[in-house]
This record gives structure tokens, sequence and C-alpha cells, in this order.
């Protein structure tokens, strides 16, 4: 029976190589995406730009290992992050100047509804005419991400709830892709939606009480 000391010697030397193996582009695309979330629970529509590159990154890298609703995913963040730009800074004021809003329950009832339809319907499709990895739990996190980063762009306060199921289920497609860091990332990003959240709820608190 090995001893406990080797046995951690290789978990870190294990760790190590799964380190090495991730491609330097992964790595700056892992940064960005971590500036960009860090800038977005502060509010700073600097945030934008920091996505812009981050995604264009990871278009190619999840074309490279066949997660194409991911890679598609990227495309439709890059417009968002120009959109996203634009109505935080309201015209090219200084500083972030669009409120933080609140959705009603039955509009994330519908939201939540068309999710899974639409994620149905492209699992489906993948699954049926494509070598797509992982449909259903991909098309989930596609959709969900789509409708998300629209709520970010638009500060909705919930965004971070439902960041909170979409970073858990990432997590488990990235491993089965072999990407270590993408999947950290998505622990990372958990930890920091938690962090968002509460921001976010202080500022909109703030921010009525100032109404």
């Amino acid at each position: 029976m090995p001893s406990d000391s080797s046995a951690l010697t290789t978990g870190l030397n294990a760790l190590a190589e799964a380190w090495a193996a991730q491609s330097g582009w992964e790595m700056l695309a892992v940064v960005l995406a971590l500036a960009y979330l860090v800038l977005v629970v502060r509010q700073n529509p600097w945030c934008w730009l920091a996505a812009l590159i981050s995604t264009t990154i990871y278009t190619a890298l999840f074309w490279d290992v066949q997660l194409l609703m991911q890679s598609a995913l990227n495309v439709y963040y890059m417009a968002m992050a120009a959109y996203g730009w634009w109505y935080w800074r309201r015209g090219g004021a200084a500083e972030a100047t669009a409120p933080i809003v609140r959705w009603s329950r039955s509009r994330h009832a519908i939201n939540l509804t068309l999710i899974a339809s639409v994620t149905g319907v492209s699992g489906f499709f993948l699954d049926r005419f494509t070598d797509a990895a992982l449909p259903y739990l991909d098309s989930f996190v596609t959709w969900a991400a789509v409708l998300t980063t629209f709520m970010v762009a638009r500060k909705v306060l919930e965004n971070w709830i439902y960041w909170w199921v979409i970073n858990s289920l990432a997590i488990v497609l990235f491993l089965d892709r072999g990407l270590v860091l993408t999947a950290a990332l998505h622990a990372a990003y958990l930890l920091i939606a938690v962090v968002g959240w509460r921001q976010w709820l202080r500022d909109y608190r703030r921010q009525v009480a100032r109404a």
C-alpha cells in the first residue's frame, strides 16, 4: 500500500501535468474572464473590453474540443460585450450610469420555460446530427448563459442567481472535455457570483433609497 506522502506526491504531479497541458491561450482567456467578472461586480464598464478579448479566444478553443454550442455562445458574447459597453456607459459617460433593475416572477417563469424549450430542441438536433459532446448539457449551459448575459448587460439583479446554476453545470461540462483551467474558472465564478449578488443587492437598496 502506498504511503500518504507517496499519494500526495502522485496527486501533485498529476495536477502539475494537467496545468502544463493547458494552452497559453486558455490561460489568457481565463485571466481576462476573471477580470471581466470582478469588474462586473464593481459595475465598471471596462469589464466589457475584457469580455470581448476573452470570448474571442474561447470561440476558437471550444470549437477545437467539439463544444459547438459553447463556441457559438462566445460569438454571441462578443456581440453582447459591445452592447454592454454601450448600455452601461450611456453615450460615453465617465462612469456606469445605467441603474440596477429587478424582473418580476412572471418574467422569470417565462424565461426559464424558454430556456428549457430551446435546450430540448437544440440538444436533440446536436445529438442526432452532429458529433457534439454532451449535447443537452452543452445546450442548457449555452441558452441559459445567452439570457443571463443579456441580464448582466441590462443590470438585472437576479442574473447572479442564474449564474450559480449555470456555473455549477459548466464545471461538469468542461472537466469532461479536459479544460481544467476553464472548469476552475467557473468554480471561481461561483464564489464571485455570491459576492456579486451581495454587492449589487446593497447597491440596489441604496439606489431605491435615493429615489
